[in-house]
């Protein structure tokens, strides 16, 4: 018979799947990466974050900022000037993002050949 997990890492599990369904995603990430250094503007977010387009890019910094991680600012002149810095907890997250960015830059080629080589022992 199974055993079911205790309702304390039954919880924590759902807590980890509730944030990495944030964070986890692509363009979450990438964002996080792009602000963590200075805020930026929208257009300049959307140059630095290559490929998303700006439906994608306007919904994830709505996101980022309900979740409190991204600020949203909003300068009144003509036109009204707008940009997006990381809150505290998204310099806290910013710092593990940036590991991981690190990690996947440094171990592409070693899993990209290690992809080849799977899929050449697998038959077609």
């Amino acid at each position: 018979m199974g055993r079911t997990a205790p309702l304390a890492e039954q919880n924590s599990c759902r807590a980890v799947s509730e944030v990495l369904s944030r964070v986890g995603d692509k363009w979450s990430v990438l964002v996080i990466v792009a602000v963590r250094e200075r805020p930026h503007r929208f257009s300049e977010l959307k140059r630095k974050v290559g490929g998303i387009s700006q439906q994608m890019l306007t919904s994830t910094l709505k996101t980022l900022e309900r979740d409190g991680l991204v600020t949203r600012t909003v300068v009144p002149t003509t036109p009204p000037q707008v940009s997006y810095t990381l809150t505290d907890l998204g310099r806290s997250l910013s710092s593990t993002l940036r590991q991981l960015a690190e990690w996947s830059i440094d171990n592409l080629a070693t899993i990209q050949e290690s992809r080849r080589r799977y899929d050449e022992g697998r038959p077609t």
